[in-house]
């Protein structure tokens, strides 16, 4: 299995502080690797530094096969990388047409993966002239994924897709994630809701304390309640 994307001794300073500490992943393309971990473990600096968000002070980050850690942002998304941040950035003044319409770099919107999107958030089609600010919080996050998806993206960083969602809003969430998948990207994903992490992920990353504390694949660790409880604790969720 060939590997989209690589980090090889990454570390980032955020001021004063060392959060990522020489972090070395490999995410295979065309599968959903999980970034799991307790709170404050490094998870979403990790997906804020490949995006060019935060600048790695050490180390090479490599998608499929160039360097891009000093690259600015836009130029990351560019070569195709779509990233759903935690806080549903959306903009909140501008209509859900709007909000897709700035996310769509090549062009108009394409009729065809719109409907594939309104498949998945039908409500997306039902408030299309309303302003995203208006949207719930559930609503926001489809916006945010679709955003994302609006054009293939070679990969996916999404940062907690599910938190505080109604079930489900959660499982559609799922499905979205899994058809993305079975249409060849590549994702990369972290997720507090362990259900959702044994649902979508093929390979695992567990990280503590700014590093990469475990690696393997997904179901191992679903079958396996106490690497659970010691690599995540129970606040993840293990055994609902």
């Amino acid at each position: 299995m060939t590997d989209l994307l690589r980090l090889s001794g990454v570390h980032t300073h955020i001021g004063r502080y060392h959060i990522l500490q020489g972090i070395d992943l490999a995410v295979p393309q065309g599968q959903v690797t999980m970034l799991l971990g307790r709170n404050g473990a490094g998870k979403t600096t990790t997906l804020r530094t490949i995006m060019g968000l935060w600048q790695a002070s050490k180390g090479e980050i490599t998608l499929a096969g160039e360097r891009i850690e000093s690259l600015a942002t836009p130029d990351i998304a560019r070569r195709g990388v779509g990233y759903v941040p935690e806080s549903m950035a959306v903009f909140s003044d501008l209509t859900v047409k709007e909000n897709l319409v700035l996310a769509a770099r090549d062009g108009p919107l394409d009729d065809t993966q719109l409907d594939w999107i309104f498949g998945f958030f039908p409500a997306l089609r039902r408030f299309w002239l309303s302003r995203a600010g208006s949207l719930s919080g559930g609503q926001k996050q489809m916006l945010s994924i679709a955003r994302a998806i609006v054009e293939p993206r070679k990969l996916l960083l999404v940062d907690e897709p599910t938190k505080g969602l109604a079930p489900a809003i959660v499982m559609a969430l799922i499905e979205c994630l899994k058809e993305i998948k079975r249409k060849g990207a590549t994702i990369l994903l972290v997720e507090q809701n362990f259900f959702a992490a044994r649902e979508l992920g093929d390979n695992v990353l567990v990280m503590d304390n700014g590093t990469i504390v475990h690696r393997g694949e997904m179901a191992a660790l679903a079958a396996d309640v106490s690497l659970q409880e010691r690599l995540l604790g129970l606040s993840l969720g293990a055994h609902q």
